[in-house]
């Protein structure tokens, strides 16, 4: 008798260490399913927060249109576009003009200096700031302050059918206070024309590809 129960005793003894060791494993992979889905829910929270911050800027200026229906959002991308010149205007205003993949392109191709026009599909954007001189440089010298204006010509025949070389141009302010963009009220698409009916010799195009 003494033996049976001894050996019930063990059995016991020993279903109860499985069923501890059951309850570690079980505990063990809950812990773990909690921590990766902690850490996924804080992942996602940051991406969220970092999407929040950038949107606003980001919708509102590739959700503008000129009074003539040209699309901020035509240029997506223009901040990493190449330079093509620069300007310095008397007002202390400081000029880089940058241009799309393809007006590269053709500027290297040799247009407007080949008779041949820009294609289809060009696009160039004027960017401009207002200038101050540099506290920090060991000479005369004058930085932009802030930014002010993005003036904006893309080349397409259809669209424009009645602007000087088929481009259309619009202008779209920059307030540094806000950090907003908006549309100018005084910018249709061919208000460009007068001034740039100068250069038709080359395709309406002021700024030649500097050498670098």
């Amino acid at each position: 008798m003494s033996e049976f129960v001894g050996k019930s005793a063990t059995v016991n003894h020993e279903e109860q260490k499985l069923d501890v060791r059951a309850e570690v494993r079980r505990l063990s992979g809950l812990t773990m399913f909690v921590i990766v889905v902690t850490v996924l829910a804080v992942l996602i929270a940051v991406a969220v927060h970092a999407q929040d911050k950038e949107a606003p800027n980001a919708q509102d200026k590739y959700s503008l249109k000129s009074p003539s229906g040209i699309a901020f959002s035509d240029f997506r991308g223009y901040e990493d576009w190449a330079d093509v010149s620069s300007a310095n205007q008397d007002n202390n205003i400081l000029k880089v003009i940058v241009a799309n993949p393809k007006m590269i392109a053709a500027f290297k191709g040799g247009t407007p200096g080949n008779g041949e026009p820009f294609p289809e599909g060009s696009m160039i954007v004027k960017l401009q700031w207002k200038q101050k001189r540099s506290t920090e440089a060991q000479f005369a010298v004058n930085v932009p302050d802030y930014f002010t204006q993005a003036f904006v010509m893309e080349k397409d025949s259809k669209r424009f059918p009645k602007s000087n070389g088929g481009w259309g141009y619009a202008v779209f302010n920059y307030d540094a206070v806000s950090g907003k963009f908006s549309p100018d009220a005084k910018s249709p698409s061919d208000c460009g024309n007068a001034c740039h009916t100068a250069v038709k010799a080359k395709d309406y195009i002021f700024h030649p590809y500097q050498v670098r």
